[in-house]
């Protein structure tokens, strides 16, 4: 049985690790992330694969998009995805990915996306199940007051991410690179 292909992908927000099997990207979470571990373990123990280091052609692409996509050339990806879920969690990640780059939608404009306006907390903990980021834009989710709420990779990569996408330079780049690694 083929095994999930697992390597390191650079950013400008840390280190990233990638993981894919042939059928397409399973995980993308920045290093030292307090849920990578879990959800490593997750996807081996769903997939009923071991996780080994190495490439395939979906890891090649999603460096090349996450360059594009950081760079500001890409807004949208295209890199096949192999997302083992619940059906109401692949309704939720399905809904993360019509969100339109640059913009913001709150948990209660997501349930109600998908037509489960009272499922606002079920949302909120699909969202923090995806284990695709930035990719599957679960950082463009926030707070219905407008505050930002909820991100594995850390609220200050969500701040960054969402700047980024505004087409604002996001603030203090090289001094937050050096706070956070």
């Amino acid at each position: 049985m083929p095994a999930i292909q697992s390597r390191i992908l650079p950013s400008p927000l840390g280190k990233i690790i990638a993981c894919a099997t042939e059928q397409g990207l399973c995980l993308l979470e920045f290093v030292g992330s307090k849920s990578v571990e879990r959800e490593q373990q997750d996807l081996q123990r769903l997939l009923q694969r071991p996780l080994v280091i190495g490439d395939n052609e979906h890891l090649q692409q999603t460096e090349a998009e996450l360059g594009e996509y950081f760079s500001g050339c890409r807004q949208q990806f295209s890199v096949a995805l192999h997302t083992p879920s619940t059906p109401f969690q692949a309704a939720v990640w399905q809904a993360l990915q019509t969100i339109p780059y640059g913009k913001t939608v709150s948990y209660q404009e997501q349930a109600n996306r998908i037509g489960k306006p009272t499922a606002v907390r079920a949302v909120a903990n699909a969202n923090g199940a995806n284990r695709v980021s930035i990719i599957i834009p679960c950082h463009r989710v926030i707070g219905s007051d407008g505050s930002l709420t909820g991100y594995a990779g850390g609220l200050q990569r969500k701040q960054w991410l969402l700047a980024h996408e505004r087409g604002e330079q996001p603030s203090d780049k090289d001094l937050f690179n050096q706070s956070l690694f």
